[in-house]
Parts: C-alpha cells; structure tokens; sequence
C-alpha cells in the first residue's frame, strides 16, 4: 500500500470517529438544540456520557412529523430530555410537492401533496404541541440556501402556521434561519412573534444581534462560533445581552474545532461553553451558570 494511501485511511477513520470527552464543566448546563435520533448509540448513553461533563439536560428538535412524534415520545420516557415538535422549512415544500421522503412517505413513493397534505401535517404537529413534555414548536422558519423560488411560499406559510401554533399553545418558537434573516425578522413583526422565541444556530451577525436584544429573542450558539471563519458570529456573542444567550450543538452537525468534520453530541457542548467564555470575557463558571438559567427560562422548565 503506497505511504499516502495509508495516511488517507487514517485520516477517513478519524473523521468518523466520536471526540474525546473534554473536561466536566463544574457549573451544568443544556444542550438547547439537538438530534439524539441521529446520533449514533442509545438515548441512555448518549444522555449519560453528556451527564458525565456537566450537560444535565438536552432539547430534542423534531424536523418532521415522525421525528417530532419520536421527540414526544423521547422526553415522556426521560425527565432530562424536553421536546419541540415542527416541519422544518424544507420538509414544508416537499410537503407540498409531493416528494419522496416527505413527512409519512414510504421510501420511493410519491405523496398525494398540495396544501391539504401540508395542512394535514401541520395539524399533526399542533396535537404533539399541546403534549406537557413539549416546550417548543421548532425548528420552523425560513432557508433559502436549500429551498428555492418554488418552494418559499409553502415554507412561509409553514413558518407563519407555526407561530400560530406556538403562541396558541404557550410554547417557545425554536426558528431556523439560514440565508433569511430580513424576510424572518419580518413575519415575525408580521405575525407577533411568541412570548419566547429561539434563534437556533444563530447566524447572523452583531447588527442582528442587537435587533433580537431589543425583541428579547433569545440567541443560540451551536459549535460553528468556534471556526475560522465565523467571526461575525463571535461578533454577535461578544454584543448580544448575557440573559438572552445559549448554547447548542445540532448534532450530529456543527461539531466544534478542533473536531470539526467528526461525529458532534451533546457532551462536547463544553468545548463550545469554554471558546464562548474566551469571547464573552468572563469566567467559564459565570457563563455556564447564565447559560443553564437561561435554557430552562427559554423553554420554560
């Protein structure tokens, strides 16, 4: 085998390998955003090794109808687990379109789509919404990185259904955002946005960020504040109220350097704390403590 292909192993094998464990935070906190459904081992390990450096508890985000059941069904079985249920904004045009892998489609079938199948899903999601063990209705709102010119208008009207329903219910409004933040901003001034609402993975920059302040829209931060080229998103932390901050992982997604590209879960959320502390000028105790307050106020529990 030639020297560069035996590299080139090594380095595929340590891409798909899980990080270490980084040191227990002493002050615990919440993973405010994440996906333990696609994340490899059980729940119960994952929740336990996260419990091992400080993560106590961990929000479960549904992205589609059988998703936001499994969520439900997920924080009804485990008290350090909260759930929110929603169609993420590019499940609403596939929704709409007919599309396999939409929400209940059966592998390679095409769905009846239109705006009776997405109104039948919506309904699904404002019925797990009304479950105690669900705090929030997200992750909804608007990307126009995946989603193009024909499917926006079945993502807004998605979008405005869910902050219907959020408000209806007294839930938190978890909102992806990418590539969309004028046109976000906008409906939610438009509709009324809820008593608590979640810029999750927040991606916009310090201008934005004083705009969310002065909404008292809380900021999320997932593992992508620690890149290279995310300054804008240091930026914003460094401006953004303490009281309205927390901290994510999106996992498996957004895995924090210096482990970025490998599989992300919720017990890395202190490599993300500590670079947050670096930015924010504080003690990591301080942060954690605000932090950990915060989650539990956003998604009040």
């Amino acid at each position: 085998m030639p020297a560069n292909a035996s590299a080139n192993l090594s380095a595929a094998a340590d891409k798909n390998t899980a990080p270490p464990l980084p040191e227990p935070l002493r002050v615990p906190v919440a993973d405010s955003h994440t996906h333990l459904d696609m994340q490899s081992g059980t729940v119960e390990e994952g929740l336990a090794k996260a419990a091992s450096v400080g993560v106590a508890a961990v929000v479960q985000v549904g992205c589609d109808q059988a998703g936001s059941r499994w969520a439900a069904e997920t924080a009804a079985a485990h008290a350090h687990v909260h759930a929110t249920v929603a169609l993420h904004p590019n499940e609403a045009p596939r929704i709409v379109h007919g599309d396999p892998g939409g929400a209940g489609s059966r592998q390679g079938a095409r769905m009846p789509g239109g705006d009776a199948a997405l109104d039948e899903a919506l309904a699904e999601i404002d019925r797990l919404a009304g479950l105690d063990q669900v705090k929030g209705v997200g992750e909804t709102g608007l990307d126009n990185f995946r989603t193009g010119p024909d499917g926006k208008a079945a993502q807004e009207r998605s979008f405005r259904a869910h902050i219907e329903i959020a408000k209806r219910h007294g839930k938190t409004l978890v909102i992806h955002d990418r590539d969309a933040h004028a046109d976000v901003l906008r409906i939610l001034k438009e509709e009324g946005a809820p008593e608590r609402t979640v810029f999750h993975c927040y991606s916009g920059d310090a201008a934005m960020a004083e705009v969310c302040a002065r909404e008292g829209y809380f900021m999320s931060f997932a593992g992508n504040v620690t890149f290279k080229n995310a300054q804008n998103l240091r930026d914003a932390l460094a401006v953004a109220p303490l009281e309205l901050v927390l901290v994510e992982t999106d996992a498996p997604f957004l895995t924090p350097a210096p482990y970025r590209g490998r599989p992300n879960a919720p017990y890395l959320i202190p490599v993300t704390v500590r670079a947050m502390a670096v930015v924010r000028g504080i003690d990591e105790d301080a942060l954690a403590t605000a932090l950990g307050a915060n989650t539990a106020r956003a998604f009040d529990y």
